[in-house]
């Protein structure tokens, strides 16, 4: 099987590179090129493709999933729903409780969206971390492609990276649960990671069914004291490595980096320096510029998203309410989305200059439509809440400035 990339380097633009340059607004040809430089990845489905990278619209992933602390798969078939209602570009199913492949088929049907995985989420939650073997984790990596996902993500930490951990004067140490499970497998069983021996064999795998690989960002901060360090820029250089290889092999990729906890006057800087060494797509977890926002980290996530986005980052991973808390609830899957689109939108502006939706909206607002405004907002349905008769709002009523100056002094715009 062609993957896209293979596809885009010989030239041809297939059905689904039409189809996102129809939806971004960009030529198919210049969208196939891109796709070729390895500067845009097409994750798709057998319904849906979204194109992630260069140009593009900046993309917000929704994670669901079940926890051993709190298993209910109809409740993550229906957090699926509210994640493609309300917008969200991919899912990713984090399941380690259950039925696992079965709740990935469920979410699966449930919507059109492409499906990311965590491999050893699965793996260890099926033999636990102390049985775990590379067989294991290569095994689960062919099921859930032969099970149709569209991306899997890889936390490639090696042992020499594993050994100057402890020397590290980090206040948290990893913080990513799949990275600190490969380390753990690593410790346990003194062995190599295995992604980085069988790294050939994974691609084979992915490219068979053009599989998106996302190589995970285990060196992430867990706190805005744990500045950047030794640790994560190996990370950045080793990852952008494993890209190449992946790259060159047909294989479409992703690089995850500047997640986690960054203070808010470097989160700009570390994303052009990534966007200045690579070219290829890079996601971002938050980042989150404050560790004191507990309970509204999709609020700090969002400007700390806000300024990643603008400085470069092409998709995004929400943060919800429930960040460092708890599984988020429908509700809280909703507002994380919410925030995490506006952050992405925010950051469209910055890339792009792009205000044409903003400035429709303020037409409406000018002309006091308030349905017509309502409409353009990216919660439709929210805005117009508290006022579906489109009145005048409750908080001006007659004297709404707008209204007064249209009355007594302006005529508006032209």
């Amino acid at each position: 099987m062609k993957t896209e990339s293979d596809a885009a380097m010989e030239g041809t633009i297939t059905g689904r590179v039409e189809k996102v340059a129809s939806d971004e607004g960009i030529e198919a040809k210049i969208l196939a090129e891109r796709v070729a430089e390895g500067s845009v990845v097409i994750m798709h489905t057998r319904r849906a493709a979204v194109g992630i990278g260069q140009g593009l619209r900046t993309k917000v992933n929704a994670n669901i999933g079940t926890s051993p602390a709190f298993c209910n798969p109809d409740e993550e078939v229906e957090k699926a729903r509210v994640a493609e209602k309300y917008g969200a570009d991919t899912i990713s199913d984090l399941s380690m409780a259950g039925d696992i492949s079965g709740i990935r088929k469920r979410i699966s049907a449930a919507t059109s969206l492409p499906l990311t995985t965590v491999p050893v989420y699965q793996a260890v939650a099926e033999t636990c971390l102390e049985n775990l073997t590379s067989d294991d984790l290569i095994r689960t990596i062919r099921m859930q492609a032969h099970e149709g996902i569209s991306s899997l993500v890889l936390h490639m930490i090696s042992r020499n990276t594993l050994r100057h951990i402890q020397e590290c004067p980090r206040i948290l140490g990893i913080v990513s649960k799949g990275g600190s499970m490969m380390a753990a497998h690593m410790i346990l069983g003194k062995c190599e990671n295995p992604y980085l021996e069988y790294f050939d064999e994974i691609l084979t795998i992915a490219k068979k069914h053009d599989i998106v690989i996302s190589l995970g960002n285990t060196m992430r901060s867990g706190c805005i004291s744990d500045a950047r360090d030794h640790l994560q820029v190996e990370e950045m250089h080793a990852n952008i490595s494993l890209a190449n290889r992946a790259h060159e092999e047909g294989v479409q990729v992703i690089i995850e980096g500047v997640g986690g906890h960054v203070h808010a006057r470097m989160i700009s800087r570390y994303i052009r320096e990534y966007k200045k060494i690579m070219p290829y797509p890079l996601f971002v977890a938050g980042p989150l510029p404050t560790d004191v926002a507990m309970g509204y980290d999709h609020i700090a996530g969002c400007v700390g998203a806000s300024l990643a986005a603008g400085a470069g980052a092409d998709y995004l991973c929400y943060l919800t309410p429930a960040e460092h808390i708890g599984l988020p609830n429908r509700a809280e899957v909703k507002e994380g989305l919410i925030a995490f689109r506006i952050a992405a939108h925010i950051g469209d502006t910055i890339k792009y200059g792009s205000v044409a939706k903003d400035e429709a909206l303020a037409r409406r607002r000018a002309a006091l439509d308030w349905k017509g405004q309502a409409a353009l907002a990216l919660d439709p349905e929210r805005a117009g809440l508290e006022n579906p008769q489109g009145m005048p709002c409750s908080m001006c009523g007659p004297f709404c400035a707008i209204r007064v100056m249209k009355e007594f002094c302006y005529n508006g715009p032209p």
